[in-house]
């Protein structure tokens, strides 16, 4: 069972810097969908590689379905030589975004992300519109089915559209 709140503090203690995509971003919106883990859009600059690691050192971060055992060792050189980590850690799941279809890398989604409370904590979050046109860019039939749901959400007066 993912912590959210545990992971997004780390995250902030860290002050790394990424925008909160997928389901967590949804649910932040008025969306009633469950979801499993915390999916982040991250700059890639080489300071903020570091401040993932630290945020996530003391959790165990493993790539998610791998056999333990294997080598993996997350360190900027790991993060600089891949682009997109879907990791578990002792308190839940996170993936690690360098860029997601239909909306880039994290510069790119700055402009359409706003500021929510998550948790306590001031998170940016990827605005409603640009997340349904994610949610449509990727495909998948579970972003397929909650497409409905946000659009439904965006149309709400005083809906954070971003």
């Amino acid at each position: 069972m993912t912590d959210f709140k545990l992971l997004l503090e780390a995250l902030c203690q860290a002050k790394v810097e990424f925008i909160v995509v997928g389901g967590l971003a949804a649910a932040a919106h008025g969306s009633a969908r469950l979801t499993q883990d915390i999916d982040i859009v991250y700059a890639r600059n080489e300071g903020n590689l570091q401040r993932i690691c630290k945020a996530l050192a003391n959790h165990d971060p493993y790539l998610r379905g791998a056999p333990r055992g294997l080598p993996f060792r997350l360190d900027v050189p790991t993060l600089q030589h891949g682009l997109n980590f879907t990791l578990e850690t002792e308190i839940g799941d996170i993936d690690l975004l360098g860029e997601i279809a239909g909306g880039g890398r994290y510069e790119d989604l700055l402009p359409f992300s706003i500021q929510l409370i998550l948790f306590g904590l001031p998170i940016l979050c990827l605005g409603l519109e640009k997340l349904i046109v994610v949610k449509r860019a990727a495909g998948r039939p579970k972003d397929l089915e909650a497409i409905a749901e946000l659009e439904a959400l965006h149309d709400e007066p005083g809906s954070n559209s971003g």
